[in-house]
């Protein structure tokens, strides 16, 4: 701020000379002293000037415009504590133009997503196309690309590639160190990679699942400071006793918050946040962003004021986002007006005191960013008709099982049947599907194969280039001919999302961007996303309670437990090897 805008700011606030806005007769939100008082938002330049609190009714700033609140309740904007952009499958554009008419105005994004296809040039896209949109989009530089050395990204981001970005204002930290061992066991390149953010005054967040006692203690001690994969109210006691932040999650896919919202009380919520980590487009038009976050907790009976500090202020403590968070004097003027503290409906948002939504309607322009190196990304070798033939030494394998509305795997031991010469017979009918894992990136050839209970596909297959996080194909069906049909769908539109039957491609949703995102209209992705979950569970009886997508992709991340696959095959994250899939 320059001294001018500093004078400018002062004397708007004395009510010697007019605000440019004046928000006259709300219900204010004061998360500092945890009260809700009628006052007037006085806006000078962006930022708020001061906030009146009188009982009267009575204008006590003039301003430029004013406008009537009539008893509407104003909350700061809301942040979101970690979200990975790339999973709404749009552009940082039409992420915007999603969540801001949702209320949040802020969000720390790892785009770690990215990183996996395109490296640094993904990274430069995600900050070149965020830098369009009037959402404050702050970064976690990736720690882990890829997140082991048990699977083949597209590229691999090393210390001198973060150090190209640390010190950049918009980067807070590093992303989530999900490669615990390697902190536990003081490797050097991941040594080398906590100290950089130390030593930048930087923030690292954490992704330690299943992480307890001593080894806790040391994954905290190494100035890791959040963790998102809370999923029980032990581990988010543990990690709120080590002084880390919990950051509450509701994704498309993880649905923590209804457990996690049982251990928040008045002594420990200021240590916990919101976030959504990975949401589709369609979730977050049809059920919403951060406000879904705050209409669960409410609806759980967490004391509003608590609801929306964990909201707001948390967040922007937590990881020093300068005058964000609060409705203040000097604040950005970031706010959200709804119609009460009991449903949470949002009917307009501002952000530096600019109005970019009204009634649900995002007010902006979108133009989206064109660049060519986070195109053309899927590289693969032609598949024999073979590739999906699993051979088996034994009539029991190790089974991936899948669990209702959770990121968690199960590694049970299943009978199966074979043929004559000792390959997977399908169709026997059980619940059991195969699953592969195919490399993309540089055409390798290498793909894994594995079964998969509890996801009930039949009569078809699903493939997709979205798969954490090295974004292989993950493709899952009853029949390898279909299985073979989805896969060469992606390869012929760039990567994306497919679903074929009986050797037909039912519908595919392209996304050209990295194999991760489109640039299509927001509103006509989710229309499409939409249409292509029903088929999937009507068509293809997809089991309730499992996202058809979302829930495939995060079978190739073996940094989550239980038990996954990554096109070099089945992966015991317990033990951190791989195993055979014969027993």
């Amino acid at each position: 701020m320059k001294s001018g805008e500093m004078k400018k700011l002062i004397k708007t606030a004395r009510g010697e000379i007019s605000a440019d806005l004046v928000f006259k007769n709300g219900s204010i939100v004061n998360v500092f002293s945890g009260e809700i008082l009628k006052g007037d938002i006085a806006v000078c330049d962006g930022r708020i000037a001061a906030v009146s609190y009188c009982n009267d009714g009575q204008i006590t700033y003039k301003g430029d415009t004013v406008i009537d609140l009539k008893g509407k309740t104003v909350v700061p904007g809301l942040i979101d504590a970690h979200v990975h952009i790339e999973s709404s499958m749009g552009t940082p554009e039409n992420f915007a133009s999603l969540v801001i008419p949702h209320g949040t105005t802020s969000v720390i994004a790892d785009c770690h997503e990215i990183a996996n296809v395109c490296g640094n040039d993904g990274i430069r896209y995600m900050m070149n196309a965020s830098g369009n949109t009037p959402l404050d989009v702050y970064f976690m530089i990736p720690s882990c690309v890829p997140a082991t050395p048990f699977e083949d990204s597209g590229a691999k981001i090393r210390i001198e590639d973060m150090n190209l970005f640390i010190d950049d204002k918009r980067v807070k930290g590093l992303g989530e160190m999900m490669d615990y061992p390697g902190v536990l066991e003081g490797r050097s390149d991941v040594m080398d990679k906590l100290t950089l953010a130390v030593n930048h005054g930087k923030f690292v967040d954490g992704h330690g699942p299943t992480l307890v006692g001593k080894d806790l203690s040391a994954y905290a001690a190494s100035g890791i400071r959040t963790d998102h994969e809370c999923s029980s109210l032990e581990e988010m006691s543990d990690r709120l006793r080590a002084g880390m932040y919990v950051l509450i999650r509701e994704g498309s896919a993880a649905h923590d918050l209804e457990e996690l919202i049982k251990g928040v009380t008045e002594s420990n919520s200021r240590m916990c946040c919101f976030c959504t980590d990975d949401r589709q487009a369609e979730d977050i038009i049809h059920i919403g962003h951060i406000d879904n976050n705050v209409r669960l907790a409410l609806k759980a009976g967490v004391d509003p004021l608590t609801v929306i500090r964990i909201a707001t202020i948390n967040t922007a403590e937590c990881y020093g986002l300068d005058r964000k968070g609060a409705i203040a004097p000097g604040f950005d003027a970031d706010f959200v007006i709804v119609d009460n503290l009991e449903n949470f409906n949002v009917e307009s948002v501002y952000i530096n005191g600019v109005q970019k939504s009204e009634k649900g309607q995002y007010l902006e322009e979108i133009d989206c960013l064109e660049d060519q190196h986070v195109l053309f990304t899927v590289h693969l070798e032609s598949l024999e008709a073979d590739v999906f033939k699993l051979k088996m030494t034994s009539d029991r394998a190790n089974v991936i099982s899948m669990k209702s509305n959770s990121l968690l795997t199960e590694k049970v031991v299943h009978n199966v049947k074979r043929d004559s010469d000792g390959f997977y017979l399908e169709g026997d009918g059980v619940d059991l599907v195969k699953v592969a894992v195919i490399e993309r990136h540089k055409g390798l050839g290498y793909t894994g194969l594995g079964l998969l209970k509890n996801y009930g596909l039949k009569g078809g297959a699903i493939a997709s280039s979205v798969a954490h996080d090295s974004h292989n194909i993950v493709v899952a069906g009853d029949n390898d001919d279909d299985m073979l049909l989805a896969v060469a769908e992606l390869k012929r539109c760039g990567g994306g999302i497919s679903i074929c039957s009986q050797g037909v491609v039912l519908e595919t949703l392209e996304l050209p961007i990295a194999g991760l995102m489109t640039n299509m209209d927001s509103g006509e992705l989710a229309v499409k996303l939409k249409r292509m979950i029903h088929r999937a569970k009507e068509e293809l009886s997809i089991n309730d309670g499992v996202e058809p997508f979302m829930t495939l992709a995060f079978l190739a991340l073996p940094v989550i437990p239980e038990i996954k696959l990554t096109d070099r095959g089945l992966f015991d994250v317990t033990s951190f090897s791989f195993i055979d899939v014969s027993v």
